[in-house]
């Protein structure tokens, strides 16, 4: 009986071990699976297109042992690495920069702007949901922007402290200066000149693609405050600004998508669809 009982407590010792590894393991290889399975998609679309592919996609995913999701925005780390991509794609090829982001760092977003528009080659950024601030600033860079029928991007005015540098502006224009502390006047001048610096960004990346005046003017609404930060600015408002706008998303771009997961503690449990088939001959592409 001694030996049976020491044979049980060894196999229950292993089976612990074994469940403890799969928990530190499981959600390691899932995350790599669908890492296979997103590089694959991305070199259909870019052999489809004739283009390299690159994406910026910011969501939450869950890849700890603990399932602790990543909260995403455009980072340094972002300009750094899609800089390398474009700096190692080569000057003939075209260029699809997949984007779906509710944007981050000025600079880091000005950096991969500047470089999108200086890419000898057509670049197209492909909005297959939304690209909110930062996000719309590179998809002003590129020589056409697709997007889904019903995706957004957002006006580009300057945050500083979580307040609108326009509406800064705005404040101080309604009170005496007798009434203004420093910090204010000190905030005031910086949303100035916040607004002046990407104003001109905007014209900068815009003046090839229209007329210069056109070009100011667009600038100027994009940045003036005439919206709310996170106001969707529609297919219909692009293209009455002037952009080269176009819906021909390619499928694949949504199939690509469904392999950057939410995790399962934010996803909302009211919504839940039979999916289409989609792509040619009504077969799905996403094969595991």
């Amino acid at each position: 009986m001694t030996g049976y009982a020491d044979s049980m407590a060894s196999l229950s010792g292993l089976v612990w071990i074994l469940l403890f590894l799969y928990l530190i393991f499981a959600p390691q290889l899932k995350h790599q699976k669908l890492l296979v399975a997103r590089r694959r998609l991305m070199e259909a679309i870019g052999k489809k297109r004739g283009s390299n592919v690159i994406t910026m996609i910011h969501r939450q995913e869950s890849i700890g042992f603990l399932g602790i999701p990543i909260y995403r925005f455009i980072d340094i780390d972002d300009s750094e690495k899609v800089l390398r991509a474009i700096r190692n794609t080569p000057k003939d090829k075209p260029i699809d920069l997949i984007i779906h982001t509710p944007g981050g760092l000025v600079l880091a977003a000005t950096q991969i702007a500047k470089a999108l528009h200086d890419h000898p080659a057509k670049t197209t950024v492909i909005v297959p949901h939304y690209a909110m601030s930062g996000g719309t600033l590179i998809a002003l860079a590129a020589d056409e922007i697709l997007m889904d029928p019903h995706a957004v991007l957002g006006p580009v005015d300057p945050q500083l402290m979580n307040f609108p540098a326009p509406s800064i502006l705005r404040a101080i224009e309604k009170k005496e200066p007798k009434d203004i502390d420093d910090q204010t006047l000190i905030m005031a001048d910086i949303a100035e000149k916040a607004i002046k610096q990407v104003r001109e960004t905007v014209f900068e990346l815009l003046k090839s693609k229209m007329d210069e005046e056109k070009a100011k003017e667009v600038s100027r609404i994009l940045t003036e405050g005439r919206w709310t930060h996170d106001y969707p600015l529609t297919l219909d408002v692009l293209r009455g600004l002037g952009l080269n706008v176009s819906t021909d998303v390619p499928v694949e771009v949504y199939e690509l998508m469904e392999l950057y997961p939410q995790p399962m503690m934010q996803r909302h449990p009211g919504v839940e669809f039979v999916p289409t088939p989609r792509g040619k001959n009504g077969q799905s592409m996403i094969k595991f």
